[in-house]
């Protein structure tokens, strides 16, 4: 019953959304473009580590991740009481602590995120009403997360492949905007093409998944 009034505005195209971008593409932009050629090296370098390599070092990227969630977080909330420096500490000392003996848990929550992310994603490239985009990243969170409980692997495999992904088409985005003969280019398929930062994000989380996949069936040695 809830998603009819969602199909009902997805086979009418309103004109409201068109004058409001609720996906910060421009932001997002922004952010990529600041970085220097040097910065965007090294983040392609970590890119192709997590995606070929996320298996073995999850552990250590599942205590960054919360750490990093636990620094914005901390400091949002210590922020409204006028000390966002020190919720910014307790936030990262908290919650990257408390990752470690919940490894599963928080792994299985990254994989959820990386769910999310993907139908997101999809959501946005199929140019379905941006309103409701929430509806498609509920969708990846509740199916990401099931499949993490289920197959611990998976959830793996899933989030380390999505990170890499991102930090690597950042890299590749922002040396492109460097060079001239596609600046114009790059700045067009972003900002003209919904279709084309999903794309850019999901192909290589395919390529990382299915690389990965094979890498830990090889291996004899690796530890959940």
């Amino acid at each position: 019953m809830y998603l009819l009034p969602i199909l009902a505005q997805v086979s009418q195209p309103p004109v409201e959304q068109a004058e409001t971008q609720i996906v910060p593409i421009d932001l997002i932009y922004e952010q990529i473009t600041t970085l220097s050629w040097f910065q965007a090296v090294i983040a392609i370098s970590f890119g192709v580590v997590y995606l070929l390599y996320g298996w073995r070092i999850f552990k250590v990227i599942t205590i960054i991740s919360f750490a990093l969630l636990g620094l914005f977080g901390g400091m949002w909330i210590g922020g409204q009481f006028g000390h966002a420096s020190v919720g910014g500490i307790i936030g990262v000392c908290g919650l990257s602590i408390l990752s470690i003996p919940l490894m599963r848990w928080a792994v299985s929550v990254l994989g959820a995120a990386a769910g999310g992310l993907l139908t997101a994603g999809l959501w946005y490239a199929f140019e379905l009403p941006e309103q409701y985009i929430w509806a498609g990243g509920l969708v990846g969170v509740v199916a990401g997360g099931m499949i993490s409980f289920i197959i611990f692997k998976i959830a793996v495999m899933l989030f380390t492949s999505i990170a890499g992904s991102m930090i690597m088409a950042a890299g590749v985005l922002a040396l492109l905007h460097q060079y001239p003969p596609t600046t114009d280019r790059i700045n067009e398929l972003v900002h003209s093409y919904n279709w084309f930062l999903p794309a850019v994000l999901i192909a290589p989380t395919l390529v990382g998944v299915f690389l990965q996949n094979k890498l830990v069936k090889d291996s004899q040695d690796w530890q959940m």
